[in-house]
């Protein structure tokens, strides 16, 4: 999960760490923004065995910064939110994130830190085949896909097994919503005609099909609604569920 959702407002953060462990999850994720203490974050790795496994920058535009985050927390990824300026045109918007991923790119090969480009309803990347190109346009395995599947329901026509199918190999991490999903995203969101599984719109079956064709192997994080100890619990089982494990 994302340690945002975490809420336990009782707990430490090392608590918030321990419970996560206990749950099943194995790693966590931490905002470039948290407002935590890095070095409390740190001594929470060590004691808990809990990894940050990836920071998100979102579309914080000063990705170099992320990328020093996740050297310090020995995370292997920074999550990059190439957001859309609606005054430029498209091909203006790619030049200016070309530009910062690019100069964030020498610290992450130095750091062997991927710089993942994730699809959202705020990027100009609209598409699958868009984002395909966009990633490619690095020609540098250090850039690559954060793969959201939930995302792709919310604000295109494009499916999430149509999204998988084109980033294939690109894909170097997962989040795992499913906006329909009556517990774990909105029933009344869901859109007709919407042909999911597991309770949702979602179709994991096609896209764990299209994973494994691909070779997929890596992190898959839940980004819901948080809460406390049982919903956390819920929401483990649920990624269970969904990535059939």
């Amino acid at each position: 999960v994302k340690y945002h959702m975490v809420r336990e407002p009782d707990l430490s953060l090392l608590e918030k760490f321990q419970l996560l462990k206990q749950l099943g999850f194995d790693g966590v994720e931490l905002k470039t923004n948290e407002r935590v203490d890095h070095s409390e974050v740190e001594a929470a790795i060590s004691e808990s065995g809990l990894p940050v496994h990836g920071i998100i920058n979102a579309a914080d535009s000063d990705i170099v910064a992320g990328v020093r985050l996740a050297d310090r927390l020995g995370a292997d990824s920074v999550l990059v939110l190439a957001g859309e300026n609606k005054e430029v045109s498209f091909d203006e918007n790619v030049r200016t994130w070309q530009e910062r991923v690019r100069e964030a790119l020498p610290l992450a090969r130095e750091k062997n830190i991927v710089l993942c480009i994730e699809n959202v309803r705020a990027t100009f990347l609209k598409e699958a085949e868009q984002m395909a190109r966009f990633i490619d346009s690095f020609s540098d395995d250090q850039v690559r896909s954060y793969f959201d599947l939930g995302n792709t329901i919310t604000w295109t026509e494009q499916s999430a097994q149509h999204w998988a199918d084109v980033l294939g190999k690109r894909i170097y991490k997962l989040d795992i919503k499913d906006r329909g999903h009556p517990v774990f995203g909105e029933a009344k969101l869901r859109r007709d005609g919407a042909i999911g599984t597991n309770g949702g719109e979602v179709h994991w079956e096609k896209v764990r099909t299209i994973l494994v064709k691909n070779g997929f192997s890596g992190w898959a994080t839940a980004e819901v609604r948080g809460g406390d100890r049982e919903r956390l619990a819920g929401i483990a089982a649920w990624m269970r569920d969904v990535l059939d494990l």
